[in-house]
């Protein structure tokens, strides 16, 4: 689904992930669930590209939810999957501390769930090889993508900020529809490693230029990336 010029989106507000065109080639933020697959390559047939096309892969995170087709894209396909060092071991292994759920909604868990079957999202590739990245580091991928750390949710959170499609990649930083309780509006992820963390977070990303904050669950959302820190502590309130 194309959201505006460069910038498109996989999946729905259940689950997402982001693809930036460029004439350069294709970068794509975060790989969502393993059904994901066939998403992308419709996308990328829309845009009269194919996966030879696309330049790498950058996570906003290492949770299996986000994987979805990067192992198939680096082995298969020879893209490169970035990580932040900090959650590499995560997106090779899956090994990650127990968190609280928090609350939920039987309705909406029940329809996570039933989506992530769908989408094969219980058959996780985790991957083979990572190039690390940290906060700061401007890649060398269509879109120049921009790391920005924002550490809470897991230790190697980041945002993406790519200013040619202005757009801000939060990942589970926020979220704009809780998955397990359906309830919709800026407000914190559940599943977080820190909660208090991934709000102080938050406040890292208020001075940067861009008009779309593009989470991995719920609704694109568009509006300054200062006022999300105080829209996203309400929310949680």
């Amino acid at each position: 689904m194309r959201l505006a010029p460069h910038l498109h989106r996989l999946g729905n507000d259940t689950v997402a992930c982001y693809l930036v065109d460029t004439d350069e080639g294709v970068t794509l933020v975060d790989a969502g669930l393993p059904g994901h697959w066939r998403d992308l390559q419709r996308e990328l047939r829309s845009l009269g590209k194919s996966v030879d096309d696309v330049r790498g892969l950058v996570l906003t995170h290492g949770d299996s939810d986000h994987l979805g087709f990067a192992e198939r894209l680096r082995s298969a396909h020879g893209v490169p999957v970035y990580v932040h060092a900090a959650d590499a071991e995560r997106a090779r292994t899956g090994k990650k501390p127990p968190v609280a759920t928090g609350p939920w909604r039987l309705g909406p868990a029940l329809g996570f769930l039933g989506h992530a079957l769908r989408k094969n999202g219980l058959r996780t590739r985790y991957l083979g090889a990572v190039t690390e990245v940290s906060d700061g580091d401007v890649l060398d991928l269509p879109g120049s993508p921009v790391i920005v750390g924002l550490p809470g949710h897991s230790p190697g959170s980041v945002a993406v900020h790519v200013p040619l499609a202005d757009a801000l990649f939060v990942g589970d930083a926020l979220t704009t529809r809780h998955v397990l309780t359906g309830r919709r509006g800026p407000q914190p992820a559940p599943f977080t490693d820190d909660p208090a963390g991934a709000l102080a977070s938050l406040d890292r990303i208020a001075d940067l230029p861009a008009s779309w904050i593009l989470p991995g669950h719920g609704a694109p959302w568009r509006t300054s990336p200062a006022r999300v820190a105080e829209a996203v502590r309400a929310g949680g309130a």
